[in-house]
Protein backbone atom coordinates (compact mmCIF):
# COMPACT_ATOMS: atom_id res chain seq x y z
CA UNK A 1 0.00 0.00 0.00
CA UNK A 2 1.12 3.53 -0.57
CA UNK A 3 -0.15 6.82 -0.20
CA UNK A 4 -0.69 8.39 -3.20
CA UNK A 5 -0.64 12.50 -3.87
CA UNK A 6 0.19 15.17 -6.73
CA UNK A 7 3.03 17.48 -6.61
CA UNK A 8 2.44 20.77 -8.69
CA UNK A 9 5.42 23.32 -9.71
CA UNK A 10 3.06 25.94 -9.83
CA UNK A 11 3.35 27.49 -13.04
CA UNK A 12 1.98 30.24 -14.96
CA UNK A 13 2.36 32.05 -17.95
CA UNK A 14 0.54 35.47 -19.83
CA UNK A 15 0.02 32.39 -22.92
CA UNK A 16 -3.72 31.92 -24.17
CA UNK A 17 -2.46 28.15 -24.69
CA UNK A 18 -2.05 28.24 -20.64
CA UNK A 19 -4.85 27.32 -18.00
CA UNK A 20 -2.57 30.29 -15.31
CA UNK A 21 -2.21 32.75 -16.78
CA UNK A 22 -1.02 34.61 -13.74
CA UNK A 23 -0.50 34.20 -10.33
CA UNK A 24 -3.90 33.94 -9.07
CA UNK A 25 -4.74 31.51 -11.84
CA UNK A 26 -2.46 29.55 -10.06
CA UNK A 27 -3.24 29.84 -6.37
CA UNK A 28 -7.01 29.32 -6.73
CA UNK A 29 -6.36 26.60 -9.21
CA UNK A 30 -4.16 24.81 -6.80
CA UNK A 31 -6.78 25.02 -3.90
CA UNK A 32 -9.29 23.73 -6.40
CA UNK A 33 -6.86 21.19 -7.35
CA UNK A 34 -6.12 19.74 -3.52
CA UNK A 35 -10.49 19.87 -3.17
CA UNK A 36 -10.62 17.55 -6.41
CA UNK A 37 -8.16 15.16 -5.30
CA UNK A 38 -9.49 15.00 -1.92
CA UNK A 39 -12.67 13.51 -3.27
CA UNK A 40 -10.74 11.36 -5.55
CA UNK A 41 -9.29 9.69 -3.23
CA UNK A 42 -5.81 11.14 -3.09
CA UNK A 43 -3.77 10.87 -0.12
CA UNK A 44 -1.29 14.26 -0.56
CA UNK A 45 -1.28 17.68 -2.16
CA UNK A 46 2.23 19.04 -2.29
CA UNK A 47 3.41 22.27 -3.95
CA UNK A 48 7.32 23.42 -5.24
CA UNK A 49 8.21 26.34 -3.83
CA UNK A 50 10.80 28.82 -6.22
CA UNK A 51 12.02 32.47 -6.11
CA UNK A 52 11.83 35.23 -8.39
CA UNK A 53 9.77 32.65 -10.80
CA UNK A 54 6.87 32.82 -12.32
CA UNK A 55 5.89 29.56 -9.76
CA UNK A 56 4.42 29.33 -6.17
CA UNK A 57 6.53 31.26 -4.11
CA UNK A 58 5.87 31.58 -0.68
CA UNK A 59 3.45 28.53 0.88
CA UNK A 60 1.99 28.93 3.83
CA UNK A 61 -0.99 30.59 2.66
CA UNK A 62 -1.59 28.36 0.18
CA UNK A 63 -1.30 25.36 2.51
CA UNK A 64 -3.54 27.21 4.92
CA UNK A 65 -6.43 27.90 1.99
CA UNK A 66 -5.76 24.65 1.38
CA UNK A 67 -6.25 23.49 4.56
CA UNK A 68 -9.44 25.43 5.57
CA UNK A 69 -11.02 24.01 2.15
CA UNK A 70 -10.44 20.37 2.78
CA UNK A 71 -10.87 17.30 5.48
CA UNK A 72 -8.39 14.79 5.02
CA UNK A 73 -5.92 15.21 2.45
CA UNK A 74 -1.79 15.52 3.58
CA UNK A 75 -0.96 19.07 2.36
CA UNK A 76 3.19 19.99 1.89
CA UNK A 77 5.80 20.99 0.48
CA UNK A 78 8.72 19.81 -1.94
CA UNK A 79 10.83 21.96 -1.12
CA UNK A 80 11.10 24.96 0.61
CA UNK A 81 14.56 26.12 -0.27
CA UNK A 82 15.65 27.09 3.65
CA UNK A 83 18.65 29.28 2.82
CA UNK A 84 15.76 31.67 1.90
CA UNK A 85 14.19 31.05 5.29
CA UNK A 86 13.99 32.69 8.66
CA UNK A 87 13.44 30.10 10.70
CA UNK A 88 11.90 31.71 13.56
CA UNK A 89 9.43 33.28 11.65
CA UNK A 90 8.81 29.65 9.67
CA UNK A 91 7.70 28.69 12.87
CA UNK A 92 5.26 30.67 13.36
CA UNK A 93 3.97 30.37 9.73
CA UNK A 94 4.17 26.79 9.70
CA UNK A 95 1.96 26.35 13.06
CA UNK A 96 -0.73 28.78 11.95
CA UNK A 97 -0.81 26.55 8.92
CA UNK A 98 -0.71 23.24 10.96
CA UNK A 99 -3.57 23.95 13.14
CA UNK A 100 -5.70 25.69 10.49
CA UNK A 101 -5.48 22.07 8.97
CA UNK A 102 -5.91 20.25 12.19
CA UNK A 103 -2.48 18.75 11.87
CA UNK A 104 -2.09 17.94 8.10
CA UNK A 105 0.58 19.59 6.98
CA UNK A 106 3.82 17.50 5.94
CA UNK A 107 6.71 20.14 5.01
CA UNK A 108 9.21 19.30 2.71
CA UNK A 109 12.54 21.32 2.97
CA UNK A 110 15.89 21.37 1.96
CA UNK A 111 19.26 23.59 1.18
CA UNK A 112 17.88 24.24 -2.37
CA UNK A 113 18.87 23.70 -5.60
CA UNK A 114 19.93 26.61 -8.54
CA UNK A 115 17.59 29.33 -9.15
CA UNK A 116 16.46 31.95 -11.46
CA UNK A 117 18.68 34.58 -9.79
CA UNK A 118 22.46 34.86 -8.97
CA UNK A 119 22.86 34.21 -4.88
CA UNK A 120 19.08 34.83 -4.21
CA UNK A 121 19.39 34.45 -0.66
CA UNK A 122 21.21 37.83 -0.57
CA UNK A 123 18.48 39.67 -1.38
CA UNK A 124 16.13 37.98 1.32
CA UNK A 125 18.81 39.37 4.06
CA UNK A 126 20.91 35.68 4.16
CA UNK A 127 24.70 35.22 3.69
CA UNK A 128 26.93 31.99 4.50
CA UNK A 129 29.08 32.80 7.79
CA UNK A 130 32.92 32.89 7.01
CA UNK A 131 34.11 29.93 5.47
CA UNK A 132 31.07 28.36 5.03
CA UNK A 133 28.97 27.42 1.78
CA UNK A 134 24.72 28.46 1.14
CA UNK A 135 24.34 24.91 0.83
CA UNK A 136 25.59 25.08 4.99
CA UNK A 137 23.59 28.12 5.90
CA UNK A 138 20.56 25.91 4.27
CA UNK A 139 21.14 23.23 6.80
CA UNK A 140 21.82 25.13 9.79
CA UNK A 141 18.64 27.37 9.23
CA UNK A 142 16.64 23.50 9.20
CA UNK A 143 18.52 22.29 12.41
CA UNK A 144 17.14 25.57 13.84
CA UNK A 145 13.99 25.11 12.40
CA UNK A 146 13.88 21.37 14.17
CA UNK A 147 14.66 22.50 17.47
CA UNK A 148 11.84 25.79 17.43
CA UNK A 149 9.43 22.81 16.42
CA UNK A 150 10.03 20.75 20.03
CA UNK A 151 8.35 23.76 21.49
CA UNK A 152 10.46 24.39 24.30
CA UNK A 153 10.51 27.69 26.36
CA UNK A 154 14.44 29.68 25.13
CA UNK A 155 13.08 33.64 25.13
CA UNK A 156 13.69 35.49 28.77
CA UNK A 157 9.96 37.22 29.69
CA UNK A 158 9.62 41.19 30.06
CA UNK A 159 8.44 41.29 33.78
CA UNK A 160 6.58 44.10 32.85
CA UNK A 161 4.24 42.40 29.15
CA UNK A 162 1.47 43.64 27.20
CA UNK A 163 -0.01 40.58 28.43
CA UNK A 164 -0.04 38.52 31.46
CA UNK A 165 2.67 34.89 30.36
CA UNK A 166 2.71 31.85 31.58
CA UNK A 167 5.35 30.59 33.62
CA UNK A 168 9.07 30.29 32.44
CA UNK A 169 11.03 30.83 29.38
CA UNK A 170 8.98 31.23 26.33
CA UNK A 171 8.43 29.62 23.16
CA UNK A 172 7.46 30.40 19.74
CA UNK A 173 3.15 30.45 18.82
CA UNK A 174 1.16 29.13 17.77
CA UNK A 175 2.85 25.54 18.55
CA UNK A 176 1.62 23.00 16.97
CA UNK A 177 2.25 19.27 18.70
CA UNK A 178 3.46 16.66 16.24
CA UNK A 179 4.44 19.18 13.38
CA UNK A 180 8.12 18.19 14.34
CA UNK A 181 7.82 14.69 13.24
CA UNK A 182 6.08 15.97 9.81
CA UNK A 183 8.76 17.35 8.43
CA UNK A 184 10.95 15.90 5.76
CA UNK A 185 14.19 16.65 3.96
CA UNK A 186 14.51 16.72 0.37
CA UNK A 187 18.04 14.68 -0.96
CA UNK A 188 20.12 14.83 -3.64
CA UNK A 189 22.64 12.88 -2.24
CA UNK A 190 23.16 9.64 -0.55
CA UNK A 191 25.00 11.62 2.82
CA UNK A 192 22.24 14.16 3.06
CA UNK A 193 19.71 11.24 3.52
CA UNK A 194 22.07 9.89 6.02
CA UNK A 195 22.11 13.71 8.15
CA UNK A 196 18.42 13.71 7.47
CA UNK A 197 18.02 10.28 8.98
CA UNK A 198 19.88 11.19 11.98
CA UNK A 199 17.99 14.23 12.91
CA UNK A 200 14.98 12.21 12.55
CA UNK A 201 13.27 13.76 9.29
CA UNK A 202 11.34 11.69 6.42
CA UNK A 203 12.58 11.55 3.38
CA UNK A 204 11.70 13.12 0.02
CA UNK A 205 13.90 11.73 -3.22
CA UNK A 206 12.80 13.54 -6.36
CA UNK A 207 13.39 12.64 -10.24
CA UNK A 208 17.31 14.27 -9.46
CA UNK A 209 19.60 12.91 -7.61
CA UNK A 210 23.46 13.44 -7.68
CA UNK A 211 25.08 10.90 -10.20
CA UNK A 212 27.20 8.80 -7.66
CA UNK A 213 27.48 5.34 -9.20
CA UNK A 214 26.58 5.69 -12.68
CA UNK A 215 23.62 3.08 -12.65
CA UNK A 216 20.45 3.60 -13.69
CA UNK A 217 18.43 6.38 -11.62
CA UNK A 218 15.55 4.44 -10.12
CA UNK A 219 18.53 2.33 -8.81
CA UNK A 220 20.74 4.89 -7.37
CA UNK A 221 17.49 6.26 -5.82
CA UNK A 222 16.99 3.07 -3.74
CA UNK A 223 20.45 2.42 -2.81
CA UNK A 224 19.32 6.04 -1.18
CA UNK A 225 16.55 5.22 0.51
CA UNK A 226 17.88 1.93 1.88
CA UNK A 227 20.96 4.21 3.11
CA UNK A 228 18.13 6.63 5.10
CA UNK A 229 16.64 3.22 6.56
CA UNK A 230 19.47 2.24 8.00
CA UNK A 231 20.93 5.54 9.79
CA UNK A 232 17.16 6.00 11.06
CA UNK A 233 17.63 2.30 12.56
CA UNK A 234 20.94 3.29 13.96
CA UNK A 235 20.22 6.56 15.29
CA UNK A 236 17.55 5.11 17.49
CA UNK A 237 14.32 7.06 16.68
CA UNK A 238 11.06 5.89 18.41
CA UNK A 239 8.89 5.67 15.23
CA UNK A 240 8.98 4.55 11.58
CA UNK A 241 10.51 7.05 9.23
CA UNK A 242 8.06 8.18 5.84
CA UNK A 243 9.61 7.93 2.44
CA UNK A 244 8.43 9.38 -0.62
CA UNK A 245 9.89 9.35 -4.47
CA UNK A 246 8.00 11.64 -7.55
CA UNK A 247 7.37 10.59 -10.77
CA UNK A 248 5.95 11.83 -13.81
CA UNK A 249 3.44 9.24 -15.05
CA UNK A 250 1.01 9.44 -17.64
CA UNK A 251 -2.10 7.13 -18.31
CA UNK A 252 -2.97 6.99 -21.87
CA UNK A 253 -6.65 6.59 -21.92
CA UNK A 254 -7.87 9.22 -24.19
CA UNK A 255 -7.22 10.76 -27.56
CA UNK A 256 -6.18 14.51 -25.09
CA UNK A 257 -3.78 12.21 -23.14
CA UNK A 258 -2.39 10.86 -26.51
CA UNK A 259 -2.00 14.37 -27.82
CA UNK A 260 -0.47 16.00 -24.84
CA UNK A 261 1.82 12.74 -23.61
CA UNK A 262 2.02 10.00 -26.69
CA UNK A 263 5.51 10.32 -27.59
CA UNK A 264 5.63 8.48 -24.30
CA UNK A 265 7.73 10.70 -21.56
CA UNK A 266 11.30 10.48 -21.27
CA UNK A 267 11.93 6.94 -21.81
CA UNK A 268 15.97 7.12 -20.54
CA UNK A 269 17.73 9.07 -17.79
CA UNK A 270 19.21 12.15 -18.40
CA UNK A 271 22.63 13.24 -17.14
CA UNK A 272 23.33 17.02 -16.64
CA UNK A 273 25.10 19.50 -13.97
CA UNK A 274 23.26 21.25 -11.58
CA UNK A 275 26.08 23.73 -11.37
CA UNK A 276 29.07 24.03 -12.42
CA UNK A 277 30.57 20.48 -10.29
CA UNK A 278 27.91 18.53 -9.46
CA UNK A 279 26.73 15.67 -12.13
CA UNK A 280 23.33 14.66 -11.83
CA UNK A 281 20.88 12.31 -13.17
CA UNK A 282 17.83 12.96 -14.08
CA UNK A 283 15.13 10.19 -13.63
CA UNK A 284 12.90 9.48 -17.14
CA UNK A 285 9.32 9.99 -17.20
CA UNK A 286 6.39 7.49 -18.16
CA UNK A 287 3.44 7.45 -20.39
CA UNK A 288 1.78 4.70 -21.68
CA UNK A 289 -1.53 3.04 -22.00
CA UNK A 290 -2.06 1.22 -18.60
CA UNK A 291 -1.21 -2.28 -19.25
CA UNK A 292 1.80 -1.23 -20.56
CA UNK A 293 2.16 0.89 -17.55
CA UNK A 294 2.04 -1.19 -15.23
CA UNK A 295 4.44 -2.93 -16.45
CA UNK A 296 6.84 0.02 -16.60
CA UNK A 297 6.79 0.75 -13.03
CA UNK A 298 6.70 -2.77 -11.73
CA UNK A 299 10.67 -2.62 -12.84
CA UNK A 300 10.79 1.42 -10.41
CA UNK A 301 12.77 -0.07 -7.16
CA UNK A 302 12.47 3.18 -5.83
CA UNK A 303 8.67 3.57 -6.08
CA UNK A 304 9.03 -0.13 -4.27
CA UNK A 305 11.22 1.28 -1.73
CA UNK A 306 9.21 4.45 -1.01
CA UNK A 307 5.60 4.34 1.33
CA UNK A 308 4.54 7.93 -0.36
CA UNK A 309 4.36 8.54 -4.93
CA UNK A 310 3.96 12.29 -5.85
CA UNK A 311 2.28 12.15 -9.12
CA UNK A 312 3.37 15.46 -10.88
CA UNK A 313 0.91 17.19 -12.52
CA UNK A 314 1.02 19.93 -15.56
CA UNK A 315 -0.84 22.14 -13.84
CA UNK A 316 -1.10 24.50 -16.87
CA UNK A 317 -3.19 22.14 -18.49
CA UNK A 318 -5.78 23.53 -15.21
CA UNK A 319 -7.86 21.65 -12.52
CA UNK A 320 -10.33 19.08 -14.91
CA UNK A 321 -7.40 17.33 -16.96
CA UNK A 322 -5.02 17.71 -13.95
CA UNK A 323 -7.66 15.75 -11.80
CA UNK A 324 -8.00 13.40 -14.79
CA UNK A 325 -4.69 12.66 -14.44
CA UNK A 326 -4.51 11.60 -11.18
CA UNK A 327 -7.91 9.47 -11.23
CA UNK A 328 -6.44 7.73 -13.84
CA UNK A 329 -3.31 6.71 -11.84
CA UNK A 330 -5.91 5.72 -8.89
CA UNK A 331 -8.41 3.76 -10.76
CA UNK A 332 -6.46 2.09 -14.05
CA UNK A 333 -2.98 1.62 -12.43
CA UNK A 334 -2.18 1.41 -8.57
CA UNK A 335 -4.30 -1.31 -7.92
CA UNK A 336 -2.54 -3.66 -10.22
CA UNK A 337 0.85 -2.82 -8.67
CA UNK A 338 -0.75 -3.50 -5.22
CA UNK A 339 -0.64 0.12 -4.27
CA UNK A 340 -4.41 0.50 -3.13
Amino acid sequence: MKKIGFLSFGHWTPSGQSQTRSAADTLLQSIDLAVAAEELGADGAYFRVHHFARQLASPFPLLAAVGARTKRIEIGTAVIDMRYENPFYMVEDAGSADLIAGGRLQLGISRGSPEQVIDGWRYFGYQPAEGKSDADMGRQHAEVFLNLLRGEGFAQPNPRPMFPNPPGLLRLEPHSEGLRERIWWGASSDATAVWAARLGMNLQSSTLKNDETGEAFHIQQAKQIRAYRAAWKEAGHAREPRVSVSRSIFALMNDEDRMYFGRGGDGEDQIGFIDERTRAIFGRSYAAEPEVLIEQLKQDEAIAEADTLLLTVPNQLGVAYNAHVIETILTEVAPALGWR
